[in-house]
């Protein structure tokens, strides 16, 4: 009888200290000129880097994958996280960004050690990691900047890490010597 309490007592243990990982994307490309009354959908550059980001995060865990999804009320971010929503079998969770500490307080609550995908706007995602990772002074995404993924891994009893990468197709260099931004591009 020892022995069961200490192996549930363990698996309680590593269960709490299993890391959980959010992911922040900005919506795909949209024609702000068919602005549709303020929730315009995604054009066809969109749809294609819709699709990308599914490619790129389909297998983003070698043992899993994305274990839930959330987006916005607007059109364009649920038509963003659809592709990977359809192939991982998900339903995708609406809810209110600009609601910051109660919507990361949910997060955190309902999906302790999985990875966590939201679908959200360039004017929330830095408020959103402020909330889990304090101020980390992001830089502003650009009108036609749509290719950056945040990644937030969250202990339980350490640092929490910021990475940011790009996916899609490669952005053009912006002057610098030697290269320029790095893109992961998923196998096709």
């Amino acid at each position: 009888m020892g022995y069961v309490i200490v192996v549930f007592g363990l698996a309680w243990f590593l269960e709490l200290r299993m890391p959980t990982t959010v992911i922040f994307v900005r919506h795909a490309d949209t024609d702000t000129a068919m602005d549709q009354g303020g929730d315009p959908p995604l054009n066809a550059q969109g749809r294609a880097r819709a699709e990308a980001l599914a490619d790129f995060l389909r297998d983003i865990d070698v043992t899993a994958s994305v274990d839930a999804i959330y987006a916005s009320i607007a059109r364009r971010t649920q038509q963003t996280a659809e592709p990977l929503a359809k192939r991982l079998g998900l339903e995708i969770e609406i809810a209110d960004p600009y609601d910051v500490e109660r919507f990361m307080g949910r997060v955190l609550r309902e999906h302790t050690g999985d990875i966590v995908l939201i679908v959200s706007h360039s004017d929330t995602i830095a408020p959103l990691i402020d909330e889990l990772h304090g101020h980390q002074n992001l830089p502003q995404i650009a009108p036609d900047e749509y290719d950056n993924v945040y990644i937030i891994t969250i202990s339980r009893f350490g640092k929490v890490k910021t990475l940011r990468v790009h996916y899609g197709q490669p952005r053009p260099a912006l002057g610098l010597s030697g290269g320029g931004s790095t893109t992961l591009t998923a196998p096709r």
